[in-house]
C-alpha cells in the first residue's frame, strides 16, 4: 500500500501498486465504492496485465483518509487525486474509472491534461441527476439532506443496497459519501458531458447494453468518443462480465 498527502492538512489519499511498464494506469471506483475490490481482476487480467497499475481510492473512501471539512465535490476530488498521481511521479496516464470515478476522471483530464492521455469511463456520470427518494444510488442519497442522513438516513440507505454494495459502502465515511453524491447529482459547469466532448485524448465510453440505447451517444461518438454496449451486464461491468470488459478495455488502450 502507498499513500501521498493531498490536502493542505496532510490528508492522505492512498492506493494498491501493482509493478510494471508504462503508460501507468490508474483504476478509479464509483460512489461508496473501492478501486482494489472493483479492479484488481481487471488490472491483472491477462489482456491488461504488466503495466504500473494503481488502484486508488479516492478521500473518504476505502482505505484512504475521511477529512470533515473536505467538501467531496467533483473538482476537489479530481484536484486531491492529481496531487496523489504527481506525488507518485505519473504523468500520461490511461483512467479506467467507474461511475462517480468516470466524473472525477473527465474533471481531472480537464483540469490537470498532463496527467491524463486516456479515459476507459465505465458507465460514468455525465449529467445532472434529480434527487429521487428511494431511489438507488445518488439519486436516492440526495433526497437527504445531511444531517437527515447522519441522523438515519444513512442505515436505510444501507439496507436498501444490498450486501455487494454495502460491503464497500461501509468503508466510506457516511459524510462523505452524503457530500459526494450531492456534488456528483449537481454535476459540473460546464457539465461533464461538455468536459468530455472537447477533450483532445482517446476516450471509450462502456455501458450496460441492456440500458438500451445510450442518451446522447451519436453526440459523443461525432466528437470521437468509443461507445461501447456490453453484455449481459448491470452497472457494474468488470464484476458481471468480466473476460468482454477486459477485452473491450484493451481495445481501448492499443
Amino acid at each position: 500500500m502507498r499513500n501521498a498527502a493531498v490536502t493542505p492538512h496532510g490528508d492522505l489519499m492512498r492506493w494498491v501498486e501493482l509493478p510494471g511498464r508504462d503508460a501507468p494506469r490508474v483504476y478509479v471506483h464509483g460512489l461508496g465504492a473501492s478501486s482494489s475490490a472493483y479492479f484488481t481482476g481487471t488490472a491483472a487480467h491477462p489482456l491488461l496485465a504488466g503495466h504500473r497499475s494503481l488502484l486508488i481510492d479516492l478521500l473518504g473512501h476505502g482505505i484512504s483518509d475521511r477529512p470533515a471539512d473536505f467538501d467531496y465535490s467533483l473538482e476537489s476530488h479530481a484536484d486531491t487525486l492529481a496531487a496523489a498521481l504527481t506525488a507518485a511521479g505519473v504523468s500520461g496516464a490511461e483512467l479506467i474509472a467507474h461511475s462517480m470515478g468516470g466524473s472525477v476522471a473527465i474533471v481531472l483530464a480537464a483540469r490537470h491534461p498532463g496527467l491524463v492521455s486516456r479515459l476507459v469511463l465505465v458507465d460514468a456520470n455525465l449529467d445532472p441527476v434529480t434527487p429521487v427518494p428511494g431511489a438507488p444510488g445518488s439519486s436516492g442519497i440526495t433526497a437527504f439532506s445531511e444531517r437527515e442522513f447522519l441522523d438515519g438516513g444513512w442505515e436505510k440507505v444501507r439496507d436498501t443496497a444490498g450486501p455487494h454494495w454495502w460491503a464497500t459502502m461501509r468503508l466510506t465515511d457516511p459524510t462523505a459519501l452524503h457530500r459526494s453524491a450531492v456534488r456528483l447529482t449537481r454535476g459540473t459547469t460546464p457539465t461533464m458531458r461538455e468536459l468530455l466532448l472537447k477533450l483532445p485524448i482517446p476516450r471509450t465510453f462502456l455501458f450496460p447494453e441492456a440500458d438500451g440505447p445510450f442518451p446522447g451517444a451519436q453526440g459523443l461518438e461525432a466528437a470521437g468518443v468509443r461507445v461501447v454496449a456490453v453484455p449481459d451486464c448491470g452497472h457494474n461491468i468488470m464484476l458481471d462480465n468480466p473476460e468482454v470488459f477486459a477485452r473491450e478495455t484493451a481495445a481501448a488502450l492499443a
